[in-house]
Parts: structure tokens; C-alpha cells; sequence
């Protein structure tokens, strides 16, 4: 829970760092962000978890509830006013790409819209963050696994994040990345889309992991919430058990490796 929590950098602090705490990250995936909280420090930063925080706005948005989402968009714009970070983190590929559409959804609210272009200017994807520093490559331990990435939609298509992800896996010692076929195809889950379209959902999860499932790794990695379950199911169903991981978790077990 965001109660304004601080998180000193391990070691000379570089950068200070917000973190989006959202809805199904902290609480499904909350240990992803115990895992970007300990990356970013590895990496110099300071943390905070800004108090009154909240939704995104993304699945509102999605399905037609413009006012919803903007009523979400002011809270997290209030949020995170004020605190002065060089950067306000993302680390699921849906929120990331919500947010950085702050300002378009705000444009006729001229109370709000130019708090939206500054919010929106210092909204960085994790891996887009951490590709445009200097990462700290040194405490980094091998890790021997061969890695698939699943690109998120929302990450490749809407945020045009493609070759960051890679290059974090691939300065990881130890990791063979393999690339699956359509590696930016959909996977079916896509918001609310498995829930409402079940039948072409689960087909398309079903191809996206049949290609990674043909590139013989036993890792995939991804970068979504929606993307990670909709693996997960698939996987389940097959009886598979190849992992799924977020390329924070892997980075993270690099570092914390003895």
C-alpha cells in the first residue's frame, strides 16, 4: 500500500524515482514491485510510493468510461505533483501506456491539461528507464537460462518500447535470449478483451505460447499483468511448466544473487 514510503539508493543516489503502485500489480504482483523497488536501488535510485495514488484508468478507458478516466487521471496527476523525481515509473505496459495519454484525455480541461503534459513528460516505462542509464552492470551475477520475451502490446505497439527490454535481458551474464516467432503478437488478453471475446482470446494465447513453447526456453519473459496470467493460463492448460517472469524479476535475482 502507498502510504509515502521512501527507499534510499543502495549506495550515492543518482536519480529519485516514484513508482506507480496501481491496482492488479500491488496485489497480484506485488512481488514484482518488491523486485523494481530493488532493481532501481541497485541502480542508484531513490523510491517513493506517493500516497493517494491509484488506478490508472486504463481498463475505464478502454471500455468507453472517458470520465472515469479522467477522474483517475486527476488523482494520480495530484499524486505525483509536487515531488520534485526525475522520473515517475511504470513498470506494467498497460498503465505506462494509459498514462502517457494523460494530456490527449485532458486536452479540453484547461484546469488540468498542462499538469497533465509535465506529469506525462517524466512517465517512463521501467525498462525504458533503466536502458537510459548507465545500469549498473557490475553487481549483475550470471544467470544460466534460456529466455523467450512476449512483447506486451502495450509496450511494443502503443509506447514503441522494443529494443530496451532486449537489451536488459541480454546484460544479464548467462541468459540466452531466443527469439520466438511473432514475438509482438497479441496474447489475447489485451484489458478486458479475454473476458469479453473469450473464444479468440484464448486462441491467441494459444499461439503465443505455442510459438514460445517452439523456441525450447523454459523461461518467458514479459512486462504486463495481463500478458503474465494469460501465459500462465495457457501453460496451466498444457500442463507446461515453463516459467513466467517479469525482466525485473530476472534482473533482481542477478543482483541479489551471492
Amino acid at each position: 500500500v502507498p502510504m509515502g514510503q521512501i527507499y534510499p539508493a543502495d549506495g550515492p543516489r543518482r536519480y529519485s524515482v516514484a513508482l506507480l503502485t496501481g491496482c492488479i500489480m500491488s496485489s497480484a504482483f506485488s512481488h514484482v514491485h518488491a523486485a523494481t523497488i530493488r532493481v532501481l536501488q541497485k541502480n542508484g535510485c531513490e523510491v517513493i510510493l506517493p500516497p493517494d495514488q491509484g488506478c490508472c484508468g486504463a481498463l475505464h478507458t478502454h471500455g468507453g468510461d472517458l470520465d472515469g478516466g479522467r477522474a483517475l487521471a486527476r488523482r494520480n496527476i495530484a499524486a505525483f505533483s509536487g515531488l520534485g523525481v526525475d522520473a515517475i515509473i511504470v513498470n506494467a505496459a498497460g498503465c505506462g501506456s494509459t498514462m502517457t495519454e494523460y494530456a490527449h484525455l485532458l486536452h479540453d480541461d484547461p484546469e488540468w491539461h498542462a499538469q497533465a503534459e509535465a506529469f506525462v513528460a517524466k512517465v517512463k516505462d521501467v525498462h525504458e528507464f533503466l536502458a537510459g542509464i548507465a545500469l549498473n552492470t557490475r553487481d549483475l551475477n550470471p544467470l544460466k537460462l534460456r529466455v523467450t520475451y512476449q512483447e506486451p502490446c502495450h509496450l511494443a505497439h502503443a509506447q514503441r518500447i522494443n529494443g530496451q527490454p532486449r537489451n536488459l535481458l541480454q546484460a544479464i551474464p548467462g541468459i540466452e535470449l531466443i527469439e520466438m516467432a511473432e514475438s509482438a503478437l497479441c496474447c489475447g488478453s489485451a484489458g478486458v478483451y479475454n473476458i469479453t471475446q473469450p473464444e479468440m482470446a484464448a486462441a491467441l494465447g494459444a499461439r503465443k505460447v505455442r510459438n514460445a513453447l517452439s523456441t525450447g526456453a523454459r523461461v518467458i519473459a514479459t512486462a504486463n499483468p495481463g500478458c503474465a496470467l494469460q501465459l500462465v493460463g495457457e501453460l496451466r492448460r498444457r500442463g507446461e511448466h515453463v516459467q513466467v517472469h517479469y525482466i525485473v524479476e530476472l534482473l533482481d535475482a542477478a543482483y541479489i544473487q551471492e
